[in-house]
């Protein structure tokens, strides 16, 4: 099957810092890819090649098995490149209707068309697992999953094929990481979309991952499928894994 995302031999970088080096992995569409690292690993470096902020200094990155090259945001976003950051770029006083139709209104002559606008925020957010009783409230007023979900539903309906979730459940409490997890969970299972979730999270990655690519000081640890990889060992990949393995035997305690 052909990678709807394919990173070749990929680097960046900045004056004589190498923030990337050689990077090669593949992202399927219907899987899940769980891109790991601790701070400074190179992750968010990465995802900027791919959503247009930065272009690469060297290797290639393949969409649907075609080279191409995103001199911008737009170019990203017109090839079905989605990116949900941790931001989420809403607006809180704004409603739920309006957050989701953000920058795309539907207007009716010279109006914005909010009864359309409503129904089609309930109907995408629904497919997420998620009621929105009134679309009119402020966004403010809903859980931080649930905004996850919306700018994440916001994505899907206006086209986007690769999910690039950037750390989706680091600033969440228990209950609202696990509505996020759901929603990741759900998008997957409607089949046509590959997902990139970035996340230091080892216990998250191991719940949703089909595929797993470690990155440490800009480069690949290693990089395969679940079955190819001991999922018993994916924390001691994890950039300060092995430190902390020292820190248990230094002091006699269970840090995991």
């Amino acid at each position: 099957m052909t990678p709807t995302i394919e990173f070749k031999g990929i680097s960046k970088f900045f004056g004589n810092i190498i923030a990337l080096k050689d990077i090669s992995f593949k992202v399927f569409k219907g899987e899940i890819t769980a891109l790991l690292g601790d701070n400074g690993a190179g992750k968010s470096t990465l995802i900027k090649l791919l959503s247009g902020v930065h272009i690469p200094d060297e290797g290639e990155i393949f969409l649907y098995g075609s080279g191409v090259k995103f001199n911008s945001p737009r170019d990203a976003v017109n090839s079905g490149i989605g990116t949900v950051y941790q931001d989420l770029a809403l607006q809180p006083l704004m409603s739920v209707s309006r957050n989701f139709f953000l920058g795309r209104e539907i207007t009716r002559g010279i109006s914005l068309d909010l009864k359309v606008m409503n129904q089609i925020t309930k109907e995408e957010m629904a497919k997420l697992g998620i009621d929105v009783a009134d679309p009119n409230q402020p966004i403010g007023t809903m859980s931080g999953g649930q905004r996850q979900t919306l700018a994440i539903a916001r994505a899907i309906y206006f086209g986007a094929k690769v999910l690039i979730l950037d750390e989706p459940t680091s600033a969440l409490g228990q209950k609202q990481q696990l509505e996020v997890l759901r929603t990741i969970r759900k998008v997957k299972e409607l089949g046509e979309i590959a997902i990139i979730f970035i996340t230091h999270n080892d216990m998250h990655a191991k719940i949703l991952g089909d595929r797993f690519t470690f990155l440490n000081r800009g480069r690949v640890l290693a990089s395969d499928e679940r079955a190819n990889l001991d999922m018993e060992n994916l924390r001691a990949l994890m950039a300060g894994g092995a430190e902390l393995d020292k820190l248990e035997t230094e002091f006699g305690e269970t840090y995991r």
